[in-house]
């Protein structure tokens, strides 16, 4: 009897290796001793986790600082040998407040870890969890649920307000938008993750079941019955012995602070709900002070009264806008041009970035987000369709991709039009090609950024709601990050419309050199023209020259012309940068500049859409033979001459025999603002 008694003993004893207690709950989490912090993340005076601050492109993390053994080694997983997984339950309280309402950056996770950090982690559409590189890798061994507030399609998120359960990777494994099951009235009630509410989330493991429950709600709710996520999920595949938890988030081009207001958590049982009373404020908007004092003398007041209102009278005139009923809409797209004056020092000289047929471009910092920005300036004649145009600048303000630069808004003021940018801090790739003080962009570099400007175009023809043709590729008006990424900017003639439609602007503009030659008949541009200009830009990085070049001789004038001779006689890679030497990948070299040859087909239908190009610079697809293209006096053509009849005249014609000769129509100008939208 005493024998079975020490079995029973130390069976429980094994059984409760590694289950040792985890419970914990944090009402803030000032002073809190087994909570460290990573990166940007950091706590306020009222106890408060802030998981990002002001400082843009930059992750925040925050961990429990003791590992956790959820593994329960007296039990197989799944039939696997592994040991199976306690069950855990955690909640938190979190808020998400933009600078700018509807225009959020991104999101919030909480994750189980093997480590307590995670090197090399992006952030943006990553998180602070994941890189481009090592997303989905099994060996990363990472859990997390996720509360994302930007859709990315790379990373085929359902919406741009969801939570996601994700294992090893950002493709979630299972997904929902944003919302709560009201028992009061039996519905599902929608949450805007980017409303600067507190909300609550739950996390509950059942390791027995392997079964996951993630439930959302606003902290004035009690748990809902009913989950968002319910998922059947064996964690012991990612467990490993150690594992640490925690929350991370991270900043891209959109000023957003992430607020964890309360945590608990508990292995082996259900966590400790919060008292809501005890858990810390979240930061208010500032109140303006009251303009008077109260007790004042009559006749001091009406002095002061009169002073004041003769500085606003002064100070309305100084900072007077445009601003019609129907732009109210745009609210949150539109600055106040008092705001972008004291950004950019009152458009000094100094802070100017550029001068071009559009206006100038100035740096700025804005006065209260500390953020920097581009501000362009250009003329408009407020009679022209600016209703429509502003309309379609709101429109772009949507856009988010990794490889464009976010238009955050605009502002009208008098006779000029004001577009507000993120700012980049190493300026447009004209620069590096083209100016002999900056250094020299390896190939790498070189083959990213046409890979990049690329996935813009596919994303702008195809993957958002709307067409959108840009109109304008070339090499100034791809700008560099921090980490020399390319982002397409300048969407100053972009023309948007629908899926399956067509667009019906048929004035011609554009810059030189990348104007496809069915623009100088039709005017009508189509994502094939921006397909043209692209074949432009690729041949304009690889050789290091401008598409056209006064200056060279009459066979090198044109570099379409030029490249393709080479091409004929075998010699294509005597067109390379002579910056590069020799230092290049040689079959990547050849797809370039083969593809930009295809792509500046003279007719529209045999150049590859964007979707193709990516295929081709990712090589998932091969490139077509080019051996039946010709050049002929319209452009590069087929060699039968097959489709010659549509080869239109060029906006500018070969010059192999014939010398320079640009147009002089004034259709075509380097930038038109106003025409064709």
């Amino acid at each position: 009897m005493f024998s079975v008694f020490k079995l029973t003993v130390l069976f429980l004893l094994v059984r409760n290796i590694g289950a040792e207690e985890v419970d914990f709950i944090y009402h803030g989490l000032r002073g809190v001793d087994h909570v460290s912090l990573d990166g940007i993340a950091e706590i306020t005076s009222n106890g408060l986790l802030l998981l990002t601050n002001n400082t843009l492109q930059d992750t925040g993390h925050a961990f429990y600082t003791n590992p956790i053994h959820f593994l329960n080694k007296s039990s197989s997983g799944g039939g696997t040998g592994t040991a199976a997984v306690l069950s855990f339950s955690t909640t938190f309280v979190f808020a998400i407040l933009p600078q700018y309402p509807n225009l959020g950056g991104h999101g919030i996770a909480w994750f189980i870890a093997p480590t307590r950090g995670f090197p090399g982690a992006f952030p943006s559409q990553y998180l602070g969890l994941f890189n481009e590189t090592d997303n989905g890798h099994s060996t990363n061994n990472v859990f997390a649920i996720e509360l994302d507030t930007i859709e990315s399609k790379e990373l085929n998120d359902i919406n741009n307000n969801h939570v996601g359960i994700d294992i090893n990777g950002l493709d979630s494994v299972a997904s929902a938008p944003a919302s709560y099951f009201d028992e009061s009235d039996g519905v599902s009630k929608n949450l805007t993750l980017i409303s600067g509410d507190s909300m609550q989330v739950w996390v509950d493991y059942d390791g027995v079941h392997k079964q996951l429950n993630v439930t959302l709600a606003p902290i004035n709710v009690p748990k809902p019955a009913l989950p968002l996520l319910s998922e059947s999920l064996d964690l012991s595949l990612i467990m490993q012995e150690s594992m640490f938890i925690g929350f991370s988030s991270s900043l891209g081009s959109i000023l957003t602070s992430h607020y964890v207001l309360g945590w608990s958590f508990k292995l082996n049982g259900q966590a400790n709900e919060f008292n809501i009373s005890q858990l810390p404020k979240l930061p208010q908007s500032n109140q303006k002070p009251a303009i008077l004092t109260i007790g004042l003398p009559v006749i001091v007041s009406a002095l002061v009264l009169g002073i004041v209102i003769g500085i606003l009278i002064r100070r309305k005139i100084k900072y007077a806008e445009v601003l019609e009923e129907w732009e109210l809409d745009y609210g949150p797209h539109r600055f106040k041009y008092k705001d972008l004056y004291v950004a950019t020092d009152g458009f000094k000289h100094k802070e100017l970035l550029g001068i071009g047929g559009f206006g100038r471009v100035y740096r700025g910092v804005l006065p209260i987000s500390k953020i920097e920005v581009a501000v362009k300036k250009i003329s408009h004649d407020s009679r022209q369709g600016m209703k429509e145009f502003v309309a379609e600048i709101v429109s772009v303000g949507q856009l988010r991709h990794r490889n464009l630069v976010t238009l955050l808004g605009y502002c009208r003021r008098k006779g000029e039009l004001l577009l507000v940018y993120e700012f980049m801090p190493n300026g447009s790739l004209d620069k590096f090609l083209f100016d002999s003080s900056m250094p020299v962009l390896n190939w790498s570099q070189r083959y990213r950024i046409i890979r990049g400007v690329a996935s813009a175009l596919f994303y702008l023809h195809e993957e958002w709601e709307k067409v959108v043709l840009h109109r304008d590729v070339k090499s100034s008006n791809v700008l560099l990050d921090g980490e020399m990424n390319a982002r397409l900017g300048d969407f100053g003639l972009a023309k948007l419309y629908d899926h399956g439609s067509d667009p019906q602007t048929t004035q011609v503009v554009g810059t030189l050199g990348y104007l496809a030659p069915e623009l100088s008949r039709t005017g009508l541009a189509n994502p094939s023209t921006d397909v043209f200009a692209f074949g432009a830009f690729t041949l304009e990085v690889a050789c290091g020259r401008k598409p056209i070049e006064p200056r060279a001789t009459a066979e090198e004038l044109m570099l379409v012309d030029w490249v393709f001779s080479c091409k004929r006689i075998g010699k294509i890679l005597d067109t390379v940068d002579p910056n590069l030497g020799i230092n290049y990948v040689e079959k990547e070299m050849e797809l370039v500049l083969n593809l930009g040859l295809l792509c500046s087909h003279c007719v529209p239908t045999a150049r590859p859409t964007m979707r193709q190009i990516v295929q081709y610079l990712e090589g998932e697809l091969p490139l077509p033979d080019l051996s039946s293209l010709s050049l002929s006096a319209s452009g590069i053509t087929s060699v039968d001459g097959e489709g010659f009849d549509e080869c239109l005249t060029m906006s500018y014609p070969s010059t192999s025999s014939q010398g320079m000769k640009i147009p002089s129509s004034p259709k075509v100008s380097e930038f038109l603002l106003s025409g064709g939208r």
